[in-house]
C-alpha cells in the first residue's frame, strides 16, 4: 500500500450569518442601534447556548447515557476509546449527515469484524501518545523510550490502514469505504517512522552508532581508549596481585574514572597514584594508576562527548515529532474513531442490534404521500438497552463470546446482510413497539402507576441518542425514527432543597427552560406533565403547553393521569394517545403500549386487589360515579378557557414577531 504525506489544511471561516452581515451593514449611519442590536443578540446566543448544554447534560444523566456507554467501554481496545466511553464523551452525530456516517462506519466495522474472524483486527497495540506529543512541542526533549513508543504507535497505524486496505481489496470496496474514509487524508510519518528506527534500537532502547557520522567516530576512538585502559589495568592489577597487594585481580569504576582495588598496606604498590575511594572496612583503597590517568581524562572526554552527541540526535528527533504534532494528533484522533466504530459493531452483535433508519423531513413527507397511516416513528420489539445490558452482563455469553447475535447489517443502499451467529434472543427486558404516525406531534401515555409508561419514554429517548451516535438498537426489523437535533427530558423530581424548589416549582422550571430551547427537529420527553398541583389547573397548564409543543418540535412524549388530555386528539389530529396495557386478571402490567387508546388508572382495582375493605372500595366507586358528571363539566371549560387563551396567546405573538421583522428589515436596506 503506498503511502501518502498529506498537509493538514486549515479550513476557510464560515462566511458570517444573516443577523452578522446585519450588524457589520451600514454601521456609520446607525452606530449605536446596530450595536445594541448585536450585543443582545450576541447575549442571547451565549445565553440559549449555556442553556442548552446544561439541558443536554441533564436529559443525558435522566436517561443513563453514561450507563449505556459504560456497555460499550469493554468492547473498545485503545486506552483513549476507553476512557471516552467510561466518560460518556464518545462522538454523537451534529447533523442527520454526521449520525449517517457513524451508523455507515458501525455497518462497515461490522463486515470487517466477519471478514477478520480468523485474524482479528489488533488496535491494542495504538498507544496514547498525546503526553508525549505535548512534552516535546514544549521544548522538553523526549527519552529513548518515549520516541520508541511514538515509532510503534505510527507502525501499528499504517498497520491498521494496510489491513483493512488488504480486505476492502479482496472484498467489496463500498463495504469498507466507510473505515477507509476515516484514515483517508492522515499522514502515517512513514519517514519520521524510520527516521526513529534507523537511530534507535527501540528492543534494546539504545541509539544507534550509524546515527550520526560524529557519533560513530566518537565510540569507535572511545572504544579504542577504552581498549588500552582496560589492557593497562588489567596488566598493572595482575602484578599488584602477584605482589600480595590484593587476594585477586579488580578492576572497577569509581567517581567515572577506572581504578584497581589495592590493600591498604600495599598503597606503596602504586607510587604517584590517586585515591578515588575507600572500602567501607577501610582495608581496600580504589586507586587510579599514574599511567592511566591521561587514558581515563580521554575517556571521560569522550563520554561526555557522546552523551552530547546522543542528545543532539535525541533533540532532532523531538523536533522532527514538534514539527508533526498537529498531523499525529489528527492520526491519533482518526484510529479513536477507529476503535470506537469496531466497538459499536461488537455491541451491536452483543445486543442482536439492527441498523436504524434515519428519516429526513422530505423522506417523511413522501412516505405520508404514499400511505394513510405511514410512520415517522416504527420501532417494533425494542428491548431497553440498560435493562438488556445488565441481563446480558450476567450471562456467560457475555464472557464467553465476542462474535454474539445475528446482527442485520444495513448499508446506504437499504440493502440487509444478516450475520449469522447461534445466540438466542432474550425476552427480557419485555420488547415493546413504538409507533408514530406522520404528522403526530404530541403523544399522551397514559396508565397506571408502575406499568411502564416512563421506561417506555426513556427507550426511545436512549434509541435517538443511540442512533445518533452511530449505535445500532437492540430491536427487530429495521427501525425508523428522525434524527432529533435535541432530546430535552423532564423525567422525575425536580424537588430542590436547594433553590427552595417543590416538586411542581422545579417540575415547571425545567418544563420552561426546554420550552426556550426546543426547536421543530427537537424531541421533548415529560413525564407526569402538571402533576403536583391542583388537577384542574394541572389539565388547563398541561393543556397550555401542549398546544405550545405541538407547534415548535418534531415530537413531544408526556406521560400524565389527566384523562382529560386524551381528549385533545378529538380537536386535532397532530395529537396521538397511546395507553399501558394493565391486565385486570393478573393485576399486573404487561408494559406493552396501546396505540390509539387512553388508560386507566385502576387504582380501585389495585386496592381491592391488595386487601382493602370491600366497603371503602364501593363507597368509593359511588364518590367517582357522583363527581364524574361536574368534574367533567369544570374541565371541559377550563379546557375550552386555556386554549382560547393559548390561541390570543399566540396572535399576540405572531403580531409582535411580524413587528419586529419589519423594523428589522427597515434597518437592513437603509443606507
Amino acid at each position: 500500500m503506498q503511502l501518502s504525506t498529506y498537509v493538514l489544511s486549515l479550513q476557510k471561516p464560515p462566511s458570517l450569518s444573516y443577523r452578522h452581515r446585519l450588524c457589520h451593514h451600514s454601521l456609520s449611519k446607525r452606530p449605536f442601534r446596530h450595536k445594541l442590536i448585536c450585543s443582545l443578540a450576541n447575549s442571547a446566543d451565549q445565553r440559549s447556548s449555556e442553556l442548552v448544554t446544561t439541558l443536554q447534560s441533564e436529559t443525558l444523566k435522566t436517561l443513563e447515557w453514561p450507563s449505556l456507554c459504560n456497555y460499550l467501554s469493554p468492547f473498545t481496545s485503545t486506552s483513549m476509546a476507553f476512557s471516552l466511553t467510561k466518560a460518556a464523551a464518545i462522538p454523537v452525530g451534529q447533523s442527520r449527515e454526521d449520525s449517517q456516517k457513524l451508523l455507515d462506519q458501525t455497518t462497515s466495522a461490522l463486515h470487517a469484524l466477519e471478514a477478520l474472524k480468523s485474524e482479528p483486527l489488533d488496535l491494542s497495540v495504538i498507544e496514547d501518545v498525546s503526553e508525549i506529543l505535548h512534552s516535546a512541542a514544549s521544548g522538553q526533549v523526549l527519552t529513548v523510550r518515549e520516541l520508541c513508543r511514538v515509532r510503534r504507535m505510527l507502525g501499528a497505524a499504517r498497520a491498521v490502514s494496510e489491513k483493512l486496505a488488504a480486505i476492502a481489496e479482496g472484498g467489496s470496496l463500498e463495504r469498507y469505504t466507510p473505515l477507509l474514509e476515516i484514515l483517508q487524508g492522515c499522514n502515517f510519518q512513514l519517514e519520521l517512522e524510520r527516521k526513529i528506527g534507523f537511530c534507535i534500537d527501540c528492543s534494546l532502547s539504545t541509539i544507534l552508532g550509524r546515527a550520526s557520522e560524529e557519533l560513530e567516530l566518537i565510540r569507535e576512538e572511545r572504544k579504542r581508549n577504552m581498549e588500552n585502559l582496560d589492557s593497562l589495568l588489567k596488566e598493572v592489577s595482575v602484578s599488584i596481585f602477584q605482589a600480595g597487594g590484593i587476594d585477586k585481580p579488580l578492576i572497577t569504576k569509581r567517581r567515572s574514572r577506572m581504578c584497581v582495588g589495592v590493600k591498604a598496606t600495599h598503597k606503596y604498590l602504586l607510587p604517584g597514584g590517586v585515591v578515588l575511594n575507600v572500602s567501607s572496612s577501610g582495608a581496600t583503597y580504589f586507586m587510579e594508576p599514574k599511567e592511566a590517568v591521561e587514558l581515563n581524562n580521554m575517556e571521560v572526554k569522550l563520554s561526555n562527548s557522546e552523551k552530547a552527541e546522543e542528545m543532539a540526535i535525541l533533540s532532532m528527533l523531538t523536533s522532527e515529532i514538534a514539527e508533526s504534532e498537529a498531523e499525529i494528533k489528527y492520526l491519533l484522533d482518526r484510529l479513536i474513531e477507529v476503535d470506537l466504530a469496531f466497538a459499536r459493531a461488537a455491541y451491536a452483535q452483543w445486543v442482536n442490534g439492527v441498523c436504524p433508519i434515519l428519516s429526513s423531513k422530505e423522506s417523511e413527507m413522501l412516505i405520508s404521500n404514499g400511505a394513510d397511516n405511514a410512520l415517522s416513528i416504527d420501532i417494533e420489539g425494542m428491548q431497553h438497552p440498560l435493562l438488556l445490558g445488565s441481563f446480558l452482563s450476567n450471562s456467560t455469553d457475555f464472557i464467553t463470546s465476542n462474535s454474539m447475535g445475528p446482527s442485520v447489517l444495513g448499508n446506504k443502499s437499504g440493502e440487509m446482510t444478516p450475520i449469522k451467529s447461534s445466540k438466542v434472543v432474550s425476552n427480557f427486558p419485555i420488547p415493546i413497539d413504538i409507533k408514530v404516525q406522520c404528522g403526530t406531534r404530541v403523544v399522551i401515555i397514559s396508565g397506571p402507576n408502575t406499568g411502564g409508561k416512563t421506561a417506555s419514554m426513556k427507550t426511545l429517548g436512549l434509541a435517538s441518542i443511540m442512533s445518533k451516535a452511530g449505535m445500532y438498537l437492540p430491536a427487530k426489523k429495521q427501525p425508523r425514527l428522525p434524527w432529533f437535533d435535541l432530546v430535552l427530558a423532564d423525567i422525575g423530581d425536580s424537588q430542590s432543597l436547594e433553590q427552595s424548589l417543590s416538586t411542581f416549582s422545579g417540575h415547571i422550571s425545567q418544563i420552561c427552560e426546554i420550552l426556550e430551547v426546543a426547536s421543530k427537529e427537537s424531541l421533548v420527553l415529560i413525564d407526569e406533565i402538571g402533576s403536583g398541583t391542583d388537577p384542574s389547573e394541572g389539565v388547563a397548564l398541561s393543556t397550555s403547553i401542549l398546544q405550545y409543543l405541538k407547534n415548535r418540535v418534531n415530537l413531544a412524549f408526556v406521560t400524565t393521569h389527566y384523562a382529560d388530555l386524551s381528549h385533545l386528539k378529538e380537536m386535532d389530529p397532530q395529537y396521538e394517545n397511546a395507553a399501558m396495557e394493565f391486565s385486570l386478571e393478573t393485576l399486573q402490567p404487561t408494559y406493552q403500549i396501546l396505540w390509539g387508546r387512553t388508560g386507566d388508572s385502576n387504582a380501585l382495582t389495585i386496592a381491592k386487589s391488595i386487601g382493602f375493605d370491600g366497603n371503602i372500595i364501593e363507597r368509593a366507586k359511588m364518590w367517582v360515579e357522583s363527581l364524574m358528571p361536574e368534574k367533567q363539566q369544570e374541565r371541559k371549560g377550563v379546557l375550552q378557557q386555556s386554549l382560547m387563551e393559548e390561541r390570543n396567546s399566540l396572535e399576540a405573538q405572531f403580531k409582535r414577531a411580524e413587528s419586529l421583522h419589519a423594523e428589522i428589515m427597515k434597518l437592513h436596506h437603509e443606507e
